[in-house]
């Protein structure tokens, strides 16, 4: 994976929205994520730190080193993280495709949002997999684009959607990865892996997931790939523009919005 693959780009407003996403699905998605005291945990492809700080908070003495293959997202998450007051992660580049560590170096390897953006995540969870300990878990959180309902319905909203997967295809990634999850990490080697869905709902009577998820998170996603998608003639503008604004339509009052990220846990 190249800083270039990634299909969201590395904006300011980019990173806006990640950290928009990681606050508001905290308890959804890391509720049970925690690793023991003196553990040494690898966070592969940490990104601009969203989850970092989690990660840091959840688990306040164990020791995390923190990789990215992008040199300016670490450093905002070094950043971002200090800001919260932790000193227990360690920053460095590194491609999860040519780790820099020994075989069997971690206890524990978190991985969110990264394998929907590799061309071989097959791979990458072998490589992953080696540096972990016998003993160790692996978790990987990934969304599904595919899983997206709301109402009121729109094709033109559904269009929208298929354009960033089709985009994320192009780029060699694959956005519909969540529901590939077990599979995937039984076929790599992971042992006893286990699958839970995490579904997101959004309506009126729970207007921060409202404002987090369904505008600040998955429509201001999709709506960063106008360009791309105009670009590449996967959708004309007006098809486009009526689709972003149907996905907004979904935050009013009667509107209702869901989507399934899938959170996988195994071991070595």
């Amino acid at each position: 994976m190249t800083d270039t693959d990634y299909v969201h780009g590395y904006s300011p407003k980019e990173a806006t929205r990640l950290v928009d996403q990681a606050q508001t699905l905290v308890e959804l998605l890391h509720h049970d994520t925690a690793y023991p005291p003196g553990n040494l945990v690898l966070e592969a492809g940490c990104g601009v730190g969203a989850q970092t700080v989690t990660l840091a908070k959840n688990s306040p003495r164990a020791r995390i080193t923190s990789i990215d293959i992008s040199p300016d997202s670490l450093t905002q998450a070094k950043r971002r993280v200090e800001a919260a007051g932790f000193s227990h992660v360690t920053f460095m580049p590194a491609d999860v495709f040519n780790l820099p560590f020994a075989p069997a170096s971690f206890d524990h390897v978190f991985v969110c949002f990264v394998l929907e953006h590799l061309a071989d995540p097959l791979t990458a969870v072998r490589k992953l997999l080696g540096v972990l300990k016998p003993g160790g878990t692996l978790t990987v959180i990934e969304g599904d684009h595919g899983s997206a309902f709301f109402h009121p319905d729109s094709a033109h909203a559904l269009r929208a959607i298929q354009c960033l997967v089709d985009l994320q295809a192009q780029n060699g990634g694959n956005a519909l990865i969540g529901r590939e999850l077990y599979p995937l990490l039984t076929r790599a080697g992971v042992k006893n892996v286990r699958v839970s869905p995490r579904m997101v709902y959004a309506d009126a009577s729970r207007p921060q997931m409202v404002d987090g998820f369904t505008k600040k998170t998955f429509t201001a996603m999709v709506e960063g790939a106008r360009d791309g998608a105009l670009a590449a003639g996967l959708v004309d503008e007006t098809t486009w523009d009526q689709g972003i604004a149907d996905l907004y339509r979904t935050a009013q009052d009667d509107g209702t919005f869901s989507y399934t990220f899938f959170k996988a846990v195994g071991g070595k």
